[in-house]
């Protein structure tokens, strides 16, 4: 059984012991500062922000330039649809991003136009983006350890092996040694 003193440790609302519904928390002061003055700086009813902005200012990319030449080069889409950086968003768009390597599909919840914190960006998006691979994964091949000194001829055949670039040294020395290739 709980006790106060565990109550404030939960970390969540704890429901109280009579059967009825417990009420949500209200953030903490900083962060309703934060919300009111992202909200007072979005636009305003029936307004859209820019595509660009919106997930620079989200920080789903690290600058505004990085967004705009993400929209240029085709890796952003809203809706389904390759956008420009003037696209405009509304509430509910669903924006897929395409950054890092990594795929992010997020669902607009709130319209703003300054960079605001990381707690408060998630709040703007539900984030729909598929789980990212582990690390083993995304390892790099063909690592050596450091100090291991020169690869030998069959340790080098390997690596070209694991990078896939086997066919290149075979196909050169097939066309050396192919009769065709004389003159």
């Amino acid at each position: 059984m709980a006790s106060e003193h565990d109550e404030g440790r939960s970390g969540g609302v704890a429901a109280p012991q009579d059967g009825t519904a417990a009420e949500p928390q209200a953030p903490d002061p900083k962060t309703a500062a934060a919300i009111t003055a992202a909200e007072a700086a979005g636009p305003q009813n029936g307004e859209s922000v820019r595509v660009d902005s919106w997930i620079w200012a989200v920080r789903l990319i690290k600058t505004r330039s990085l967004g705009a030449t993400a929209c240029r080069g085709g890796h952003v889409r809203v809706n389904g649809e390759r956008v420009k950086p003037a696209h405009s968003l509304r509430v509910g768009d669903e924006v897929r991003l395409r950054h890092e390597g990594r795929e992010r599909v997020v669902v607009v919840k709130r319209l703003i136009r300054k960079r605001v914190g990381a707690p408060i960006a998630a709040q703007c998006y539900i984030d729909n983006s598929p789980p990212p691979p582990p690390r083993e994964a995304v390892a790099p091949a063909g690592i050596r350890d450091r100090g291991a000194g020169r690869p030998t001829k069959r340790d080098r055949r390997e690596l070209q092996r694991l990078r896939g670039l086997e066919g290149l040294s075979r196909s050169r020395k097939d066309a050396e040694m192919s009769p065709d290739s004389r003159p």
